[in-house]
């Protein structure tokens, strides 16, 4: 089962890299080492779609961040993503995003782009963790900003948000165009929740002075100017992220600001990033200046 997976995981890691190039079901399964038929069938198996849905929506959710903050020619963006023609992507873009390209280009609203789960395989072999590692610790300065965020009920860490809430709130936000460039994942103090939500939300930081379109079902939170600590661990192979995480969870632990002259913060939220492996997983928590 480890095997197929694996070949999975392989073809996931194809289709990112070559996204821009026109890709068939024939160079992922020679990638896999599979044959064209066996590896669709895995591939459904386990993504519960084509290898032709997959990269068609990886595609289009990539040309629409493209449109976005480049402001291109519809013509060229479909060019280079590999559709035949700028009818075709025209087309594949109103039925994914329910708006015409050009018209998202000039007035770009939150639409749900495709984030694709990489598969983990938790059978593969032990990762080293266990070996001394690095944590990079410096103070940041946040700017005033709203933050538009979809609160849970009951959630406290990503896996329960994502089944209470859904996973795929991340690819709405991700269309939302950010002032630290990516979504966030925060930990809301006391005062920012309401007397039936929990603390874990997701949410994008915009301009204070934002007055675009706010989702359906999401608010707009105001946070002041404040200090963080920012905690980053080495890089970290993706299957092991619970570890990098809690390798970052007891670094903070075991940290005493006081050190520098600060204290910790607890009138502003602690902010998750994304974990990614190739930048170790970052976290930004709280704090201001001893008195």
């Amino acid at each position: 089962m480890n095997h197929q997976k694996e070949a999975v995981r392989i073809m996931q890691d194809y289709i990112k890299e070559h996204i821009h190039e026109d890709i068939s079901i024939d160079t992922i399964a020679a990638a896999a080492s599979y044959s064209a038929s066996y590896a669709r069938k895995i591939f459904i198996k386990y993504l519960g779609m084509t290898p032709a849905v997959y990269i068609r929506r990886l595609k289009l959710s990539k040309s629409a961040l493209k449109l976005r903050d480049e402001h291109c020619q519809v013509l060229d963006v479909a060019m280079e993503m590999g559709f035949g023609s700028a009818d075709g992507y025209q087309r594949a873009f109103r039925r994914e995003f329910g708006c015409n390209p050009k018209e998202y280009s000039n007035s770009p609203v939150p639409i749900w782009l495709f984030t694709p789960y990489r598969l983990n395989n938790k059978e593969r072999e032990a990762n080293n963790m266990n070996e001394t590692r690095n944590i990079f610790i410096q103070v940041i300065e946040k700017p005033a900003r709203k933050v538009i965020i979809k609160r849970g009920i009951k959630a406290t860490d990503y896996w329960t948000y994502c089944e209470e809430v859904g996973c795929d709130v991340w690819g709405l936000l991700k269309s939302i165009k950010s002032i630290s460039g990516e979504p966030v994942c925060l930990w809301l103090p006391k005062h920012l929740r309401r007397p039936i939500t929990n603390e874990y939300v997701q949410g994008v930081e915009v301009d204070p002075c934002y007055s675009g379109v706010v989702p359906e079902g999401f608010e707009i939170i105001e946070l002041p100017a404040s200090s963080y600590l920012l905690f980053r661990g080495e890089p970290f192979e993706e299957d092991y992220y619970g570890e990098a995480i809690k390798e970052i969870w007891n670094a903070e632990k075991r940290y005493d600001p006081a050190f520098i002259g600060y204290e910790w913060d607890e009138m502003n939220p602690r902010i998750q990033l994304e974990p990614i492996g190739e930048r170790g997983y970052i976290e930004l928590v709280p704090v201001k200046k001893l008195q």
